[in-house]
């Protein structure tokens, strides 16, 4: 996804959007350093201050390119087999698991979903599907996540355990390397690319989710390949920049005036595309996808501004909204909406699927000219809004938003109580657990990691702490809105990733710059390294709630720190 640096140790100390004495960072009217003739402008020397180029991954040492995809590989190795083994345990259906997965198994029968006859569930787990009937269902989430997980019941056959949860263990995996990458791209270190790998591998909350078939993971996944594409699409657009303005310099080194006024044109840019596509995705999971889409959108044209003031450019935010973004909202809003209604495609073309005929039996004159079958999606979606701000039903795992930051109330996906001699059990009691419990160390400094950003960007600018800072917002700020709505705590998997990079950047600002002085580089990696060996000792303690493993009642309770956590 990008460059390393020559020094694969650099670490992720911050730094501004341009070197700290830059002239650049004062008003655009003092920084036309482009005009002074003091200046000798090459495209090179404006990639220096728009990217902070050092060296190119050709010009990089062959070792270290290895391991530029040799550490996110061995971390997604690390975090695939804690997701993959054991994979089918338990052996039925787990807390909603009981929704998305046989409506994963109408998909493939009729590309819609439909009712299940009563008491269904154990039939399902025995490979009896015979509880499926002809009339549609009502759902209230969009189909790709579902889709999604019939992928894997495709590849493995619906009775599988494993063809089950097979989808949502691969992108839990695929995440994992996708972090490292974005670690590495954010920070310029391989080390710290492998830390946020590791530390997202390792985790319980991601873990468990990688291990049941919901949809939150999904909308992580697409999210996060959106955030990555944004990223690159960040570089790209400055190298552009300053290819461009390179075109334009006279031969005494200089831009002319008229071309600093709003700058040039940058034209089409992919990697947005792509991103619209991902969010398009990520919205088609779960409508929370929206958040991140207007985040990301907003966090993007933030970019563009910071580019062209860096650059020198007079009018830098007219010049950042007229020529790149009405561009970028096209880019990514329509493709995202478009992306959207594609995943509905097995909807409009059955016949029976729920609300399918809405339009045809409630005729309007206002709207007739609109075709039917988009009426009638119309509708379902205003039944399904409405059925999400009303969603206000008790359940024991209810957890309010405020409590996610310190896990006050993760929840239990599956919880049995065996008896000596039953399903492997040596003690006199034992329990067999499934919890979306964190690992608290990773979750407790991440919260506080994430409050240190907030301060790191208002007192820096920091492009890396306010990325993180938008990322997890979309993530979790919504849900502060909604306090009275039944919410989970594992809804906050869609924020984990940005909680586990402002975990890596502090980690990175301890441990110190690459110039730094021996003893504080070595002051910083020995704290460093103390808390990630904790964080991967705490997993490994943990991990039994994690999979479902028989463990004696006593010591399923030593693991209970918080009354609230039973």
């Amino acid at each position: 996804m990008g460059r390393v640096h020559t020094n694969a140790a650099e670490s992720a100390v911050p730094t501004p959007d341009l070197p700290a004495a830059a002239p650049a960072l004062r008003a655009p009217a003092e920084s036309h350093w482009l005009m002074d003739p003091v200046h000798a402008f090459t495209r090179s020397s404006l990639l220096l201050r728009l990217l902070g180029v050092r060296a190119s991954f050709g010009q990089t040492p062959a070792s270290l390119r290895l391991w530029f995809w040799l550490a996110p590989a061995l971390a997604a190795v690390i975090g695939g087999i804690l997701r993959f083994v054991r994979l089918g345990q338990p052996n039925s259906l787990v807390f909603d698991e009981t929704y998305y997965i046989k409506d994963a198994y109408s998909y493939l029968q009729s590309g819609y979903e439909r009712n299940w006859a009563e008491k269904a569930n154990d039939l399902f787990t025995k490979g009896d599907f015979s509880g499926l009937q002809s009339t549609p269902e009502y759902v209230v989430h969009p189909p790709v996540g579902k889709w999604m997980i019939a992928f894997g019941m495709w590849l493995f056959g619906p009775d599988s355990t494993f063809g089950w949860r097979f989808s949502a263990a691969l992108v839990g995996t695929l995440s994992v390397f996708l972090l490292a990458l974005i670690a590495q791209k954010m920070f310029r270190s391989t080390i710290l690319g492998a830390v946020a790998g590791l530390l997202f591998a390792v985790d319980g909350h991601a873990i468990v989710q990688s291990r049941t078939s919901l949809l939150d993971i999904f909308v992580m996944f697409w999210a996060l390949v959106a955030f990555g594409a944004l990223l690159l699409d960040r570089d790209d657009g400055r190298r552009r920049l300053a290819a461009r303005l390179s075109r334009l310099t006279s031969p005494g080194g200089r831009v002319p005036a008229k071309h600093l006024l709003f700058g040039p044109w940058l034209g089409m840019r992919w990697w947005r595309l792509a991103a619209g596509v991902a969010l398009g995705l990520c919205t088609g999971t779960k409508w929370s996808g929206l958040f991140f889409l207007a985040a990301f959108g907003l966090m993007g044209v933030m970019w563009d501004m910071s580019a062209r003031r860096i650059a020198g450019i007079r009018y830098w935010i007219t010049g950042a909204i007229l020529k790149d973004g009405i561009l970028a909202f096209v880019s990514v809003v329509p493709v995202a909406a478009l992306t959207y209604l594609a995943t509905w495609t097995g909807w409009f073309l059955s016949t029976n699927a729920y609300d399918r005929n809405w339009a045809a039996a409630n005729p309007s004159q206002g709207w007739g000219w609109v075709p039917a079958s988009l009426r009638s999606l119309w509708h379902y979606h205003l039944t399904a809004y409405n059925f999400h701000i009303g969603l206000e039903s008790d359940h024991p795992y209810k957890a309010n938003a405020w409590s996610w930051l310190v896990m006050g109330r993760p929840t239990s996906f599956y919880a049995q109580y065996p008896l000596k001699g039953e399903s492997g059990c040596t003690a006199d009691k034992c329990a067999a657990m499934v919890t979306s419990l964190g690992n608290p160390l990773i979750w407790w400094g991440g919260s506080l990691a994430l409050l240190f950003l907030i301060g790191v960007w208002a007192a820096r600018r920091d492009w890396r702490a306010g990325a993180i800072l938008a990322g997890f917002a979309a993530g979790y700020v919504p849900w502060l809105l909604y306090p009275e709505r039944t919410i989970f705590f594992f809804y906050a998997i869609a924020y984990e990733p940005y909680m586990i990079l402002a975990v890596t950047m502090v980690l990175g600002m301890v441990l110190g710059r690459a110039s730094a002085p021996p003893w504080r580089r070595q002051q910083g990696a020995l704290f460093a390294g103390i808390f990630i060996v904790l964080a991967v000792g705490l997993s490994a303690y943990f991990y039994p709630l994690w999979s479902a493993e028989v463990i004696p009642f006593d010591y399923w309770r030593q693991h209970m720190w918080m009354p609230s956590w039973i």
